[in-house]
């Protein structure tokens, strides 16, 4: 870097400048709150320690530019520990503006020139962790450097999570973080969520609904599935303010190391089962949150399913486990599914298992459920395939779902070990102990008729 400016948490800049002022009061909060920046600089893998310091910059120039680059990045974050330092690029989206490949890859060409070890960009847009990219980029790094990206929600939630358990030690900084939780969340800042499904999606659904055969080809369909991604990241996000915990969408190992086997896989879900999906986990809650949006019935669901008590032998036993944890008075759209060996599961509703739980219990006689399965079930009608309606009614159906049902359930846990009644006392096991006890059952054995192998 030859030029910048020290990033400023009062920053003089035009009324138009969103993006500037945002930025640089961003990064100043990085610099002066040590919480906050260990947050978000852990993200993509460069914790802050106690010898540490961080440094941010606005309106950095630097030496080897090249004839390509398209303007200048919008920040820079350098962190210094020891001798080593580790900088990034800082690309800042706000409002409708979404960032675009070709500056992007600029970006990545310029760190390489001029020893950059990352750029990170910010924007409205979602991605399912930092180390994902919610543009389509076949250009993942440059010579080393690394991508990384964060949305406006993303930095607002870390904001508030670390406020709402009181992680901020200092109480200046404390203050600091809340003038900036204040200023993003304002209307006037131009932070939003995820907000509107493609145009692609209506399309869609009623395709769908006219016997349209879906490939997995189909353009609409992967704009859909992208967008999918980045309401379920939103969604993880909600539901992160909303328990003070850090909720996460679970991703198997192939799919975070690659996005676009993500995309692939789930791409071939649609086409098979017509359905968007997704699992969550919150963190101490009994089991995963799993989501499904089933586009050929225009139905909707979140769950939870819970392995089944062992320690109850009957059916209707462990049935009856379930049901004495659902307290809730308003069961509409609620659902039980009663998963068998071999045999996939049966459902009904809470309020017919409540009045009855036998025909449920007596399906099978040879068998007992292996998992019992709580779902929430809404049917929007014509608002599915609106963009905003169809977002607003799932970001509405999951917290709810959570907050009446899985916060409420528990986990079959199998009891503590107990001691047995003939190995109360120390002696009882000691090498002496345990000889008496097989000589007492050497002799059992043999009146039985059992006699003892003897060489």
């Amino acid at each position: 870097m030859v030029q910048g400016e020290r990033a400023r948490l009062f920053p003089v800049l035009s009324d138009s400048s969103k993006e500037g002022r945002a930025t640089s009061i961003f990064l100043a909060c990085l610099t002066n709150v040590d919480e906050f920046a260990d947050a978000l600089l852990s993200s993509v893998g460069r914790p802050i320690g106690k010898l540490s310091r961080v440094r941010t910059f606005t309106e950095v120039c630097f030496q080897n530019e090249g004839e390509n680059m398209r303007g200048r990045p919008d920040g820079l974050i350098e962190v210094r520990t020891g001798k080593s330092t580790w900088n990034a690029m800082v690309e800042a989206k706000i409002g409708n503006a979404d960032l675009g490949r070709e500056q992007i890859e600029c970006y990545l060409k310029s760190a390489k020139a001029n020893d950059v070890n990352a750029v990170i960009t910010i924007s409205n847009q979602f991605a399912p962790s930092p180390r994902h990219h919610p543009v389509d980029l076949k250009l993942r790094g440059q010579g080393g450097v690394q991508l990384y990206h964060w949305s406006w929600m993303h930095i607002l939630t870390v904001a508030d999570l670390l406020l709402t358990n009181d992680e901020v030690v200092d109480a200046d900084q404390r203050v600091i973080l809340n003038e900036f939780r204040r200023f993003l969340s304002h209307d006037s800042t131009g932070v939003k969520g995820f907000d509107r499904m493609p145009r692609a999606w209506p399309d869609l659904v009623r395709g769908l609904a006219a016997g349209e055969r879906i490939t997995t080809r189909s353009k609409d369909l992967r704009e859909v599935v992208l967008a999918w991604h980045q309401e379920v990241r939103d969604l993880a996000l909600i539901l992160s303010r909303q328990t003070g915990v850090g909720v996460s969408a679970r991703l198997p190992r192939t799919h975070a190391r690659d996005p676009e086997e993500r995309i692939k896989q789930d791409i071939e879900h649609f086409v098979d089962c017509a359905c968007l999906s997704a699992d969550m986990d919150v963190p101490e809650a009994a089991a995963r949150l799993e989501i499904c949006v089933d586009v050929r019935t225009r139905s909707m669901s979140a769950g939870m399913r819970l392995p089944a008590p062992e320690d109850r032998k009957t059916a209707a036993a462990r049935i009856n486990w379930l049901l004495r944890q659902l307290k809730v008075s308003d069961t509409g759209g609620l659902y039980i599914r009663v998963h068998w060996p071999h045999r996939g599961f049966e459902q009904y509703s809470l309020d017919e298992l409540r009045r009855d739980v036998s025909p449920a219990a007596t399906i099978y006689s040879d068998r007992v459920p292996i998992a019992l399965e709580v779902v929430l079930v809404r049917t929007p009608g014509q608002r599915f395939s609106q963009l905003r309606g169809f977002l607003e009614d799932i970001e509405a159906l999951v917290p709810d779902f959570y907050h009446r049902i899985g916060a409420e359930l528990r986990a079959w846990k199998a009891a503590a070990p107990r001691l047995r009644d003939d190995r109360i006392v120390p002696e009882d096991v000691s090498p002496q102990g345990i000889a008496k006890d097989a000589e007492t059952t050497a002799s059992e054995e043999g009146k039985g008729g059992i006699w003892p192998f003897r060489r």
